[in-house]
């Protein structure tokens, strides 16, 4: 098995194609990568600006070149030395009828060959399609629907959505009597019902509370061959060198899914997309490791200053009038979320409950809210993402969590009864409470994720650095003698996991949340830019917002550009996540209005701003030192070899300058003096060094070397090399190292935060 030293991640579609990223290997050889990262390749919805929305696994996307697109991409990395990592999706794909496999099942029903491909209840009732735009018998009154035809067949059509139709008796009347559209409809293997019914019920387990995009069932052995079919070609032809699963924790068996891969791919390395989340550790898979948020949250917090990080925290409660612990915070927001977006997979869990109970004195007893209310309480105060129990292994860690879950709930009786049935339900044999655990594992992580990341995050925000994804927005900060040991701990257990920065999912970018970090190490000046913040609010403007907005517009440092249209943009996208006051399904514009004017008021001021990016660009030269040098093997987000401060997706998917990049790799004269100049220049010289040293770093110790307060120093040792890396953790310091070896790091014998030498022994 070959790993990597170093990954680029590109996102393609957007302008990226195939043939542009291959005119950038020499780019990114020159760089000091060995390997590209490549967002989803295979056949996508149409105009999808992502790859996640997977229309056919089969297929390499022709929007991108096709797989001879690919082909030529890969004759081009191979040429520069350079291999390819692929991102893969097993757990969804677009629930739409331009997906081929859904669509044979739209038109065929229990008879398609791919009736079983998807995670939906095809057998029990019609497969309900919230898709209308207005009830069924509405759009049917007023004559909106038609038949036509497309090249595989009849369609119902209305408005741009051609739904496949099985051959019935209804059809030719239908062709030319709208009047006979109900009895054709009457007769298909689906319902079409308007989107806002899917709350109450869907027929098909869909991706966290997304309705358009439905589960695979890759448990199966013959749904895992049919959607890695074309994978593992690409492996075998030496195409793809190494594998990125997409949300691994919403398969119905990890660990089942992830030997299958490993066994059909032995010689490719593996990462999982996992959230680590308190000290949970990743299970014993057979992956290299996971894709690196846990880092991201390990480097926000040592970045930070404690005391002035206490200061914005106190600053942040009498601002807002937030006091409750993030706890409570959370707990609402699963609450909210498991009751209104998941509302449909809360049924679901009910009926399958129930169905555990049927028969059983429990059932008997026990009445539908009493039940309801467990499984909302059981998953409000779940821990973590979810478990790892199946029909064959229930670990005894998973036992215990489930346990002591129930154990610390005190809710009032009979719901008390209801979670002793539920936790005993969710580790009994059988076939009920076999389906029972699968989808209550799928649906904890649905939860957390859209709970955290999607809904909490928005509202508590003391600093939004430490609201990232695998972190906690009450995280402290971290000591050096704790990053040592968390540091010591993944050199043991996970050596080759990816360590992680930036990435389309973060909420910001490292350089933004360096941004934000710098705030700890300045806290007067902090308060300062939050007056004057505070002076363009609006009447009316919730505290909450403006606490938030400002910190946003902080992250984006100066010289912003287009940010008046990116800060407001995201002020929408941020309130509808909160949830509390405007909503995605129901906006309001009031609300939304005083926002964006809010937000496009902060974009006009920048005073205050350049003494903060100044203490920014330190940090930000730490944290790659930091990237490149810990164990693991490094992902850099494209475009992120510079200084780049970006907020939440789409913002974070701005077109990369790779024209301005390639001339810094040829002159540094390309980037003016100053923090992207230098980070662009240690982030190629410790890319080099791994590219030219990989033993040293993929099979190196680590230890902690001694510091001078404020500093953070420690040694990556391998026949006879030793890598010695210090920094400076408080901005303006310099940073302390021995002078014995080759000094690679500062340039020309300057003084900086980041001090790193080579010796040979």
């Amino acid at each position: 098995m070959t790993l990597p030293t170093a990954t680029y991640r590109l996102q393609f579609r957007d302008g990226m194609d195939f043939d542009r990223a291959a005119g950038l290997a020499p780019y990114w050889a020159g760089l000091g990568i060995s390997h590209l990262y490549a967002s989803p390749l295979f056949t996508a919805t149409g105009g999808s600006t992502h790859g996640y929305d997977i229309t056919d696994p089969t297929e390499i996307d022709p929007a991108l070149g096709g797989r001879a697109g690919l082909e030529r991409l890969s004759a081009a990395l191979k040429a520069e030395g350079l291999g390819l990592v692929l991102d893969i999706v097993p757990n969804h794909m677009a629930f739409a009828p331009e997906t081929p496999w859904l669509r044979d099942v739209l038109r065929h029903g229990r008879e398609s060959r791919y009736a079983g491909h998807f995670d939906m209840d095809i057998a029990a009732d019609r497969l309900r399609l919230p898709w209308l735009p207005a009830p069924f018998h509405a759009l049917a009154a007023d004559g909106a629907f038609r038949v036509e035809d497309d090249a595989d067949g009849p369609v119902l059509v209305t408005g741009g959505l051609r739904i496949p139709l099985a051959e019935t008796p209804s059809l030719a009347a239908a062709r030319s009597d709208p009047g006979a559209i109900t009895a054709l409809h009457d007769e298909q293997p689906w319902r079409a019902v308007h989107w806002r019914t899917e709350m109450d019920s869907l027929s098909h387990r869909r991706f966290f509370n997304v309705t358009g995009l439905i589960g695979v069932k890759v448990e199966d052995p013959a749904v895992f061959e049919d959607v890695h079919r074309l994978l593992f070609e690409l492996t075998e032809a030496g195409i793809v060198d190494g594998i990125r699963v997409d949300h691994v924790d919403g398969l119905a068996d990890p660990a089942g899914y992830l030997d299958k891969l490993r066994a059909r791919a032995p010689d490719h390395p593996v990462w999982v997309e996992k959230i680590l989340t308190g000290d949970e550790r990743l299970p014993s898979w057979p992956v290299e490791g996971t894709t690196g948020y846990e880092i991201t949250r390990v480097f926000d917090r040592v970045l930070a200053a404690p005391e002035g990080l206490d200061h914005i925290t106190q600053g942040f409660r009498a601002a807002t009038g937030r006091t409750a612990p993030f706890h409570d915070v959370l707990a609402d927001a699963k609450r909210q979320v498991l009751t209104q977006d998941l509302s449909a997979e809360l049924w679901a869990l009910h009926r399958l409950f129930r169905a555990v109970l049927d028969g059983t004195p429990e059932g008997e007893e026990l009445g539908p809210e009493a039940t309801r209310q467990a499984i909302v309480e059981y998953i409000t105060a779940f821990p973590r993402y979810r478990t790892y129990l199946t029909a064959d292994a229930q670990p005894e860690e998973d036992l215990r969590l489930i346990a002591d879950t129930i154990d610390g709930i005190r809710p009032p009786l009979p719901v008390g009864d209801a979670l002793k049935a539920l936790g005993a339900a969710l580790t009994a044999r059988g076939p009920a409470a076999d389906a029972l655990r699968v989808r209550m594992q799928q649906v904890t992580g649905a939860v957390a994720a859209k709970a955290q990341e999607d809904t909490a995050f928005y509202r508590e925000t003391r600093l939004l650095s430490m609201n990232e994804v695998g972190g906690e927005p009450d995280d402290g900060a971290l000591d050096t003698a704790s990053f040592h040991a968390l540091m010591t701990q993944r050199a043991e257990e996970m050596p080759h996991g990816m360590v992680l920065t930036s990435s389309h999912d973060t909420k910001r970018s490292e350089d933004a949340r360096t941004m934000l970090i710098a705030a700890t190490h300045a806290p007067a000046a902090f308060d300062a830019w939050m007056a004057r913040c505070a002076a363009l609010a609006p009447e009316g403007l919730d505290p909450g917002t403006e606490w938030y907005l400002s910190q946003s517009r902080l992250a984006l440092g100066p010289e912003a550009e287009a940010a008046a249209e990116r800060l407001a943009d995201h002020a929408v996208k941020a309130l509808r996540e909160a949830k509390e006051a405007t909503y995605h399904t129901a906006p309001d514009a009031a609300v939304e209005d005083r926002a964006t004017g809010f937000a496009r008021a902060l974009a006009e001021t920048e005073e205050g701003l350049a003494g903060l990016a100044e203490i920014a660009a330190q940090l930000s030269l730490v944290q790659v030192a930091l990237k490149l040098t810990i164990p693991g093997i490094p992902d850099i987000y494209q475009g992120a070899e510079i200084i780049t401060r970006t907020l939440t997706d789409p913002d974070n998917r701005r077109p990369v300058d790779f024209d301005l990049l390639r001339r810094a790799l040829e002159t540094p004269d390309a980037l003016p003096q100053g923090p992207a100049r230098d980070k662009f220049a240690l982030t190629r010289t410790l890319l080099r060094l791994r590219r030219d040293r990989p033993a040293l770093f993929l099979e190196g110790s680590y230890a902690p070397a001694e510091a001078a307060p404020g500093q953070l120093s420690f040694t990556r040792q391998h026949e006879g090399l030793t890598l010695l890396v210090t920094v400076a953790l408080r901005p303006g310091a310099a940073a302390e190292g021995a002078a014995e070896g080759e000094t690679l790091w500062p340039r020309d014998a300057g003084q900086g935060p980041v001090r790193i030498a080579l010796r040979t022994a």
